[in-house]
């Protein structure tokens, strides 16, 4: 078999054996020279075949330079009404909330809290003209220090002004708490999300923030949040590595 054709099935090999859990995240990859013997061929075409999987993300060099499947910090996320209500009526975000309910280390950082045009997108949900101003937090979201999600919330101005929402700083409880609060300024109940779903390949700026290898592609979810009186309250733009999360939403049908 040409060399060529012999470092791709090397690969496929490999590929099949992280994808079935053979081989487990952070277990090392077989030796160039264990991979050599195997298929009969050369180190130079193994690290051919090896070097496709970097590519993809599904092998990294560890320590000691030694190649092993990539870590990938999966969280699951279950998305109801009622859990929704829960996390929230304990103070708690639902990111941190289910992240922590599986042990694992969430953080979220605060990257920009501004008065931007509304995106169209935005503005159809607001029901604001294209180009208005409306008020941005933009945010990266973490779970043991790996970048996970990307998240802008957008809220009309007259709802966020005299509010923590238009503070460069975080907020205890989330941006939910402010609005949602008996006996702050905006005390509003929130009652629905919508969700618009989209699958597609990310941008540069959403490959370098969130650490994405080539080849994976990403989630993104624009969530608009209605009070009890059918009012928008606020709109999520999020973007989502394909590769960190497994999503399971659960729907009441009446």
């Amino acid at each position: 078999m040409p060399a060529e054709a012999l470092h791709r099935q090397i690969a496929d090999a490999i590929r099949a054996d992280i994808l079935s859990g053979v081989l487990q995240p952070a277990d090392p990859a077989p030796s160039e020279n264990e991979l050599a013997e195997r298929f009969h061929t050369t180190r130079n075409t193994v690290r051919k075949g090896l070097a496709l999987l970097k590519a993809e993300g599904l092998l990294v060099s560890g320590q000691g330079r030694r190649t092993i499947v990539r870590p990938r910090p999966n969280i699951r996320l279950l998305s109801t009404g009622i859990n929704h209500r829960a996390h929230r009526d304990a103070g708690r975000s639902n990111f941190n909330a289910e992240a922590e309910d599986q042990g694992r280390r969430p953080e979220q950082r605060l990257l920009e809290v501004a008065t931007v045009p509304a995106p169209d997108e935005v503005a159809e949900r607001l029901s604001v003209p294209p180009g208005a101003k409306v008020v941005v937090r933009r945010r990266l979201f973490l779970v043991d220090g790996e970048p996970m999600q990307l998240c802008d919330g957008y809220y009309r101005p007259e709802l966020a002004e005299g509010t923590s929402l238009v503070e460069a700083r975080k907020i205890k409880g989330g941006a939910h708490g402010v609005i949602e609060d008996p006996e702050g300024p905006v005390r509003r109940r929130i009652v629905q999300f919508v969700e618009d779903l989209e699958i597609r390949m990310p941008l540069r700026s959403e490959v370098d923030a969130l650490h994405l290898p080539q080849g994976v592609p990403v989630a993104r979810t624009l969530r608009t949040a209605y009070d009890s009186h059918g009012d928008v309250v606020e709109v999520l733009d999020s973007v989502i590595p394909g590769d960190r999360y497994a999503f399971r939403y659960i729907i009441d049908v009446p």
